[in-house]
């Protein structure tokens, strides 16, 4: 058994010493040839930062669709004043009111929680020094936090009586409140909301930034009806409402009742738009799974068209490299190199170049997707699967591409070769 081994390793010395040799060899003529290693190695790398935005989109696409789902929750429902979809310019936004606020509390099926919105952007805050130039102000009923799944780090959530007395109290997302009062709990103090002062009451637990560049802990919660007083709204209507579910497997009947209880209290008929929106779990996931479809097609088509170029590049220069190269690959074959070998050197080089574009596009890709997060365009992910399919794609269209160069040069006539003729 002993000496079987010792034949087997015996056997596989000299085959691991030619690729060795061959490899060190691939090596100076990649470098010999610099120019040209160059634009394959360009050529590859854009197909492969294309190839690697693709994955990491699509992969931070679908983390990004569980977190928003979870954050949304499967069991409400989102309303909005107009029709988001057909909304034409000039169209009425102002269609949720008090009516419908009350009627859906008191006699929407299954409906345990309505929570009316209206809110006011870029509002300056100030506390002593520290200032907030720019924050979400929203007006809510009792019950903010709970509709939003949205946990309390500390304090209280809006109580009925706040919003009964148009209390001046607030609660703090996580951005405001380390802005206004750094590391120390806010709980208690009060300030500047504009032109008048509120106390904080509660701080939201850091959620992270939303997509399209805004940040969805950039915002304060106080009782709508401070909001409307302070800011001279009308009263008699809310920009949307939040809805909870009991039994959320029955959502789709649910939003079914909640869109016909609205149609009846507006007074729409059959041949009318909704003049209203209602946003679900699953419309959020359609619409993630349609934006991913089609950053797939767009990304998809420039990492095919970028390779293949990258791919006849190669071969291109290669088959030029060939006939650059004929009197060293005839004296080879005058030493006693086979045609294998010759064949087996060609498409190394061609593999070692496509895998350092393959590098280059993964570094390349990486950083472009990492940019598009900071501009909130995109959201990637990174993973060694991107790593291990961009490196694979590269050395795949080294081989491929390569294949019918390197033959040229395993059968070439070392005569001829040696006379330059090719």
């Amino acid at each position: 058994m002993t000496g079987r081994r010792a034949e087997q390793r015996t056997g596989l010395a000299p085959l691991l010493r030619q690729l060795s040799h061959l490899r060190h060899m691939a090596l100076a003529a990649i470098w010999a040839y610099k120019v040209r290693s160059f634009f394959v190695i360009l050529g590859v790398g854009f197909g492969v930062a294309s190839l690697t935005l693709i994955v990491t989109a699509v992969d931070g696409t679908e983390r990004k669709a569980v977190e928003i789902v979870d954050w949304f929750g499967p069991d409400a429902a989102l309303v909005f004043g107009g029709n988001i979809k057909k909304q034409a310019v000039g169209a009425r936004t102002n269609t949720l009111t008090q009516d419908d606020i009350r009627g859906i509390r008191q006699s929407l099926p299954g409906a345990y929680l309505v929570v009316p919105m209206r809110a006011k952007p870029d509002v300056p805050l100030k506390y002593q020094d520290s200032s907030a130039p720019g924050t979400l102000v929203i007006g809510a009923t009792e019950g903010y936090a709970g509709a939003w799944n949205w946990p309390l780090v500390e304090g209280r959530d809006l109580s009925e009586e706040d919003v009964r007395l148009g209390a001046r109290v607030a609660i703090l997302g996580d951005k405001p409140a380390r802005e206004l009062f750094g590391e120390g709990s806010p709980i208690g103090r009060t300030f500047m909301v504009d032109k008048f002062q509120v106390q904080v009451i509660g701080r939201l637990k850091y959620r992270g930034a939303s997509g399209g560049g805004g940040d969805i802990d950039d915002r304060i919660i106080i009782p709508i009806t401070t909001l409307t007083a302070r800011f001279n709204m009308d009263r008699r209507y809310y920009r949307a409402m939040r809805i909870k579910f009991l039994e959320p497997e029955r959502m789709a009947a649910h939003v079914e009742n909640l869109r016909s209880y609205l149609r009846m209290s507006h007074g729409l008929t059959a041949g009318q738009d909704d003049d209203f929106s209602i946003i679900t779990a699953d419309e959020v996931l359609k619409f993630l799974s349609a934006f991913k479809g089609g950053l797939m097609a767009f990304l998809g088509v420039t990492a095919a068209s970028a390779m293949t170029v990258g791919g006849f590049v190669l071969a291109n220069l290669f088959s030029i490299s060939v006939s650059e190269r004929s009197r060293e690959i005839g004296l080879k074959k005058a030493v006693g190199a086979t045609n294998n070998a010759i064949l087996l050197q060609f498409l190394m080089e061609a593999a070692m170049l496509t895998a350092l574009g393959g590098l280059v596009g993964l570094g390349l890709g990486l950083g472009l997707g990492q940019l598009l997060t900071r501009l909130g365009m995109l959201q990637i992910l990174f993973s060694w699967k991107v790593f291990f399919l961009s490196l694979a794609s590269a050395v795949g269209i080294g081989v491929v591409f390569g294949l019918k160069p390197a033959r040229q040069a395993a059968q070439l006539d070392p005569i001829a070769a040696l006379r330059g003729g090719g």
